[in-house]
């Protein structure tokens, strides 16, 4: 009776080891793809930025050029603007397909991919 009783000490104690190594191996892999998609993210986002400065100072040159050209500086800022509210709009209506699907579908494969 001694010997049957170690046994399933023993067994109870491998099964606390196994559930913790497994609970810990989840906490891990959730963290690695947790960390793989917000450096993704982060690294898209800090390319955005410098992409948005470099167009932000194209559309200022722009505009003093569209500006002198029609002869009053204001007028190239309107134009430039008015280019703006139209992409707006087209992008509004397809923001879904055009953002929001990609972004998803970015997220679920960085969170899915087998390492």
């Amino acid at each position: 009776m001694d010997n049957f009783t170690a046994s399933i000490e023993t067994l109870f104690e491998r099964a606390e080891d196994y559930t913790r190594t497994s609970a810990e191996l989840v906490k891990l892999k959730a963290i690695d793809k947790s960390a793989d998609v917000l450096s993704s993210l982060l690294s898209r986002l800090t390319v955005a930025i410098v992409a948005v400065m470099f167009v932000l100072l194209i559309n200022i040159g722009l505009s003093l050029w569209i500006g002198e050209i029609v002869g009053k500086p204001y007028w190239g800022f309107f134009i430039v603007a008015s280019v703006y509210l139209v992409v707006s709009i087209i992008l509004y209506y397809f923001k879904d397909q055009w953002i929001k699907i990609p972004i998803s579908n970015f997220i679920i494969t960085k969170l899915l991919k087998k390492k």
